[in-house]
């Protein structure tokens, strides 16, 4: 770190004594091309225009946490790397959040990261069948995690139901509803799981395990 600032100022003073015409040529190293790479969900325009500040910057002196601080403000973005492109181009590779779920929590509507992180809803259209999360993302991350644990079919839920007496109900795509109990419910899940595989079950819509060690089914 001593070492850089050490370099950076000398760099400052060797600059301000240049001659007009050595001074034409570090301008040279001024930013004029921004390229953005990997982003899907975030339009390049509006990362380039947020990125205005940095234009004509120096290619020679920009750090990373220039472009850090700008853009932290997108909350899509999970992380970048940057390449200098000499004399004048910066790449800046893109790294966006996935958004796996839709919370809806007190009347608020929010993407669910993978990462169980909330992120502003924008109504994007590649995520438009995403399976709905009723109830707070503290209560889900504790389930989710579980449920992760015994390989569930997360990709066969539609639907995440929380109830105020600490149990969830979930509704899957082929519109079956699994009322789990508050505890224990890894073990109801593994249960269901044994059982929508035997044929005798499949006529079954209703898996009602709220009773400890019972199944009722409708």
């Amino acid at each position: 770190m001593k070492i850089r600032i050490i370099i950076t100022a000398t760099l400052l003073i060797f600059l301000t004594t240049i001659s007009s015409k050595q001074k034409n040529f570090f301008s040279k190293f001024n930013i004029n091309k921004i390229m953005i790479e990997n982003n899907i969900l975030i339009q390049e325009k509006d990362l380039k225009n947020s990125l205005e500040p940095i234009f004509n910057k120096s290619l020679l002196f920009l750090e990373s946490r220039e472009i850090e601080k700008i853009l932290i403000k997108h909350n899509l973005i999970e992380s970048f790397k940057i390449k200098k492109k000499y004399p004048n181009t910066l790449k800046i590779k893109i790294f966006e959040k996935k958004p796996i779920a839709i919370l809806i929590n007190k009347q608020r509507k929010f993407y669910l990261s993978e990462k169980i992180e909330l992120i502003e809803f924008n109504n994007l259209f590649n995520y438009q069948n995403l399976p709905y999360i009723l109830g707070s993302k503290d209560d889900f991350e504790i389930f989710y995690e579980k449920i992760n644990k015994i390989d569930f079919p997360i990709k066969k839920i539609k639907k995440y139901i929380f109830y105020e007496t600490n149990r969830w109900d979930l509704e899957t795509t082929d519109d079956k509803i699994i009322k789990l109990p508050s505890k224990n419910y890894t073990k109801s899940l593994l249960n269901y799981l044994n059982l929508t595989d035997k044929k005798e079950f499949k006529k079954y819509n209703i898996y009602d395990y709220r009773i400890n060690d019972q199944l009722i089914l409708k």
